[in-house]
């Protein structure tokens, strides 16, 4: 599987049969008329059989951005299907008060070239409920936000990594040079076991290292 950070939360999966796209960002100008820094290049040539939308936010709802006639599914829960088969949308929060803050978040959980996937849009919550871990289940590859503010921070996000135990770990939606708001990735990486740093915002599954424990793969910031 090949995969591509675009910035923030916004990736594309690809095999050579099927690609997904998730949390794409298109119009943020709303996000720089109130003075936040978002410098992320516009996402450009992505086509997609399936489109993830995680929760109704500018930075990550940018459907517009995304080409080809994808199915879509964003800000919904249950057992789906899709292109890629199954896809298990569990709800949960984008913040630590029920979702009245900022609203609800779906993770998404889905199978593609043999791995199970799975990211976790802007989550908030104070601790990933029992139901939502079992609804998750086993994991190879697991995206979560790192950066606070919004979402969970450093703490939290480990926590959530020690508690899915995935092969590895993208961290995501935390403050690049591209953007000026949120915490850096290093906290959450300094409570690592195993980090690999990426020369390019675009790596390969079959060449990253396969450790015991998880790996935290950080791809390099577009």
């Amino acid at each position: 599987m090949q995969i591509e950070w675009y910035g923030q939360s916004a990736f594309r999966l690809s095999t050579a049969a099927t690609t997904i796209a998730i949390d794409p960002f298109a119009d943020v100008s709303g996000l720089v008329s109130r003075g936040i820094k978002f410098d992320y290049p516009p996402i450009k040539g992505l086509s997609a059989d399936l489109l993830l939308i995680t929760h109704e936010h500018a930075d990550h709802n940018g459907v517009e951005a995304v080409g080809g006639s994808p199915l879509i599914l964003r800000s919904t829960a249950g057992r789906l299907q899709s292109p890629v088969g199954e896809v298990v949308a569990v709800a949960s929060e984008h913040d630590q008060a029920a979702g009245t803050e900022r609203g609800p978040n779906t993770i998404f959980a889905f199978e593609l070239d043999g791995l199970r996937v799975c990211h976790f849009g802007d989550f908030g919550q104070r601790t990933l409920r029992d139901e939502q871990a079992e609804a998750i289940g086993p994991l190879d590859l697991l995206f979560v936000p790192v950066g606070g503010g919004p979402t969970v921070g450093a703490a939290q996000a480990a926590a959530i990594v020690e508690r899915l135990s995935p092969r590895w770990v993208v961290p995501m939606h935390y403050r690049t040079p591209r953007i000026g708001f949120l915490e850096d990735e290093d906290a959450f990486l300094e409570l690592q076991a195993n980090v690999e740093r990426q020369a390019s915002p675009v790596f390969e599954t079959e060449a990253l290292p396969r450790e015991r424990s998880s790996v935290a793969v950080v791809p390099a910031a577009p």
